[in-house]
């Protein structure tokens, strides 16, 4: 999505931003309930109303994309984002870290890996708006390049369920995570 030439005053931008957060939060946290993870939902993305992350965000507002990639693109960097994905666990990028002395990509715990799942999807629809489709997040992973820093299982698992969502929708897929979580959660049993 490329750049808006629409330009809002600093107050209008800092409500429009306001909206898109809550809506997004919103939207996300309808995806994490569907998923079984009530407390995730209800804290996704608490960091984005925090001054470094919602001044930078209101100052590069455009409503049809993330404010970080206006900054990326033009700064190289985006101070917002760094702060963002050191905070959130639900962001592969959190899950970098040093192993056997080397920076590397770690596996994400299941219930990050089902947030994203959910987070991606909640953006999609936010960003997109009525051009949203269930394939949607499926078609942005495919046009980044983000599957080549996460950690390969990771990435293989992101686009296997991205692709059940285009093919099966949300509402199966979620419903279908859900039942996942559980066993997941479940404790183990002592096979003495």
């Amino acid at each position: 999505m490329g750049e808006t030439t629409v330009q809002y005053s600093w107050i209008r931008k800092f409500f429009l931003h306001l909206h898109t957060i809550n809506t997004h939060r919103f939207e996300v946290m309808k995806n994490c309930f569907a998923c079984g993870l009530y407390f995730q939902g209800l804290t996704h993305d608490l960091s984005k109303y925090s001054p470094s992350e919602f001044i930078e965000s209101v100052r590069y507002f455009q409503g049809n994309r993330s404010p970080y990639m206006y900054e990326k693109e033009h700064f190289g960097y985006a101070n917002g984002w760094m702060h963002h994905k050191g905070r959130n666990r639900h962001h592969w990028e959190y899950w970098y870290d040093l192993k056997d002395g080397i920076w590397q990509p770690l596996p994400m715990p299941y219930p990050y890996f089902v947030e994203m799942v959910c987070d991606r999807v909640a953006a999609c629809r936010i960003y997109q708006k009525k051009a949203y489709t269930s394939a949607s997040a499926l078609e942005y992973f495919n046009t980044r390049n983000d599957r080549l820093y996460m950690h390969p299982s990771t990435a293989e698992q992101l686009h296997d369920v991205l692709q059940q969502i285009a093919q099966n929708g949300e509402k199966a897929v979620f419903a279908q995570l859900k039942m996942q979580l559980k066993q997941y959660r479940k404790p183990q049993t002592d096979q003495r």
